[in-house]
């Protein structure tokens, strides 16, 4: 008889924050994530930094004026502890709705004033927290306020249809963590998405659109890409000039959220700059179809030429060590005899009795 492979019911959320605020974003994204929940969805992917907000301010003023400092300040105040309260709420939300949910959060170190991590949070249909991603690279204005995560955060998670996996906007694009998660052979990935880019890029659901499609190619996985919505709460809060006002209110240049199979079809999508969720089912089947033509992490590759090789180690900047003296250093026995050597250790020696 075989293996057997389930359908799978993803919902890709399109929506606003509530900007800057943490505690409404959490409410708002429970609510999302038991509506998709009550709809099917197992698998519900929300857009970069849904909580408390993405950085966007960076795009229109300069890094050290009062409007970028007042509400980078906001960002740290209403950021989110891993584990804390607000990650609690997702977890309940995701048991409720038994789905495994990718969140996008802006994380901040616990119990400082300074560093923040532009994070996906993930969690279980049985309403625990199953990990995190910390981005990797802060892109363009997000570097004044987020620092890089590290490899200790990367990687696929374990669900009850297969490896899943998750990156956050510009990362979609970066050649060797798509190989990466192709050959941890994720099924479904989620892809986060800020809602606006910034004013020299190109429009947002384009680049959505392709790095979606090449991701399925790339991985014979399917995607669920996430982007934010613009509201009026935020276009308020960030005290735009006319122009820029006219700018972000475009809707051809935010929205564009999508579901994408294997084979680079669209099920789901485009969306306009609207909130709402899109839903798909995922016939988990299709990737075995397709890695028969293409498996890059496997028969289409030559280990022999290429090899990719990931750090998941965290370096560690701070660590308190025990004050103690010396241990007297092993010398080969042919230098024994020489005259620095009886030195050492007879000051070591000395020093160890308390007479140094």
């Amino acid at each position: 008889m075989g293996d057997t492979y389930p359908t799978v019911r993803a919902a890709a959320v399109q929506a606003a924050s509530v900007f800057l605020d943490r505690e409404g974003s959490t409410e708002k994204a429970c609510a999302l994530i038991r509506e998709a929940g009550q709809h099917g969805a197992r698998v519900i992917g929300f857009p970069e930094g849904f909580i408390p907000a993405h950085p966007v301010w960076f795009h229109f003023h300069s890094a050290t004026g009062r409007i970028s400092t007042q509400l980078s300040v906001e960002l740290f105040k209403n950021s989110v502890e891993i584990p804390g309260p607000e990650v609690d709420a997702l977890a309940a939300a995701a048991g409720e709705a038994r789905a495994y949910v990718a969140v996008g959060v802006c994380e901040r170190m616990p119990g400082t004033f300074g560093t923040m991590f532009n994070t996906q949070v993930f969690l279980g249909p049985d309403g625990t927290l199953l990990g995190k991603h910390q981005k990797l690279v802060p892109t363009v204005g997000e570097r004044l306020v987020h620092s890089g995560g590290f490899g200790d955060t990367f990687g696929s998670i374990a669900t009850d249809f297969g490896p899943m996996s998750g990156l956050i906007c510009g990362e979609n694009s970066n050649p060797l963590a798509i190989f990466a998660l192709t050959a941890e052979a994720t099924r479904v990935h989620v892809m986060s998405w800020p809602n606006h880019f910034p004013t020299i890029a190109d429009p947002m659901r384009s680049r959505i659109e392709v790095d979606s499609k090449a991701f399925a190619q790339m991985s014979k996985a399917y995607v669920v890409s996430a982007a934010g919505a613009v509201d009026e709460r935020m276009i308020e809060r960030l005290e735009l000039s006319p122009a820029d006002e006219e700018f972000i209110r475009k809707p051809e240049l935010t929205g564009g959220s999508l579901i994408v199979a294997p084979d680079s079809r669209v099920l789901a999508g485009p969306l306009g700059a609207e909130e709402g969720i899109l839903y798909a089912d995922l016939d988990l089947e299709i990737g075995i179809k397709m890695k028969l033509r293409h498996d890059f992490a496997g028969h289409y590759n030559r280990p022999d030429v290429f090899q990719v090789r990931v750090n998941t180690q965290r370096p560690e900047l701070y660590g308190r060590v025990s004050a103690g003296l010396p241990e007297p250093q092993l010398t080969p026995p042919d230098e024994r005899s020489s005259a620095p050597y009886l030195d050492r250790v007879l000051r070591a020696h000395e020093l160890t009795e308390g007479r140094g």
